[in-house]
């Protein structure tokens, strides 16, 4: 029994520790920004922000940063997260180009537009260190399923869109004469090397199933657009949309199975069709990649 103490005495360091570390937790609510440094946010804003989050951070083509859908995403986590956010993948068209100190004073201007109480000091290391976005219980939460963790372009780019691409190369390749690429020694590369895992007609009896499958993700309740409305789950014609992509996945599936190249011209064509009588009605609104406002309405 005595050479269990160590651990469990670890154990309760570490317990300990976390407990210190929420009791030192401090809201947004508190006061952690100036007035002075909402007002050089704000100018920032207005210059690199507004066009694709709104004049009034109500969102456009991107996501709203003030109401209930943006506290909600930001429900308990740290200030600092946000800046890291801001000042690594924002602008949008130019990720990285803003200073940390910059991105602090947007996330100022952010908590000033969204009701927060402003303080005597800057919003700076120190309080992005321990001040914490309040807690807000969306109504997702209750639910006995997870809140969707990426917006519907994410999940069509992480998806759809790479899959689509291997069925639709068949019209021009045949995987069974695919070769595989020799690895370079050095530096080497995971992507390359996976690659050669599962070549060929592997690759094409997975992309089948994941268009397949990726229905169910296209259907979850909850999923926002990139411009931060709620994608239209329940929507009839969505519904239809989505059913018709599971068609097509399930007949290239059948087609891979069997190995019959020459089936994939049709698949193809109701794959495409699956795709762009979606896109017409809920994608292509607003304009090209990335201006879509209007989209998903």
């Amino acid at each position: 029994m005595a050479s269990h103490r160590p651990g469990i005495a670890s154990c309760v360091v570490v317990v300990a520790a976390s407990l210190l570390h929420a009791a030192q937790a401090r809201s947004a609510l508190s006061g952690v920004y100036s007035t002075a440094q909402a007002a050089r946010g704000e100018q920032i804003y207005r210059a690199q922000c507004g066009d694709c989050h709104g004049k009034a951070m109500e969102g456009a083509i991107g996501p709203p940063l003030a109401g209930e859908s943006f506290q909600a995403n930001w429900s308990a986590r740290p200030l600092a997260d946000a800046v890291d956010k801001i000042q690594k993948t924002m602008p949008f068209e130019k990720p990285g180009s803003l200073s940390r100190p910059q991105a602090a004073d947007l996330l100022a201007y952010v908590l000033q537009a969204g009701k927060f109480p402003a303080g005597p000091a800057d919003l700076d290391e120190g309080l992005l260190a321990e001040a914490v976005f309040p807690t807000v219980r969306a109504a997702a939460a209750a639910s006995a399923l997870a809140a969707p963790e990426g917006n519907l372009a994410e999940l069509m780019r992480a998806i759809a869109f790479p899959n689509a691409n291997i069925i639709f190369n068949l019209q021009v390749k045949d995987p069974a004469a695919a070769r595989a690429r020799p690895l370079a020694a050095s530096p080497f590369d995971y992507v390359e090397w996976g690659a050669t895992v599962y070549p060929g007609w592997l690759a094409v009896d997975q992309a089948a199933v994941a268009l397949t499958e990726t229905a169910a993700l296209l259907l979850t309740p909850g999923r926002r657009c990139q411009n931060g409305k709620l994608a239209p789950v329940d929507h009839a014609d969505w519904k239809q949309y989505v059913s018709a992509l599971v068609d097509a996945g399930k007949l290239a599936r059948q087609a891979s199975r069997a190995r019959k190249l020459e089936a994939f011209g049709e698949v193809s064509e109701k794959l495409n069709d699956a795709c762009a009588n979606c896109h017409k009605v809920y994608r292509d609104k607003g304009g090209a990649e990335g201006s879509g406002a209007a989209r998903c309405q």
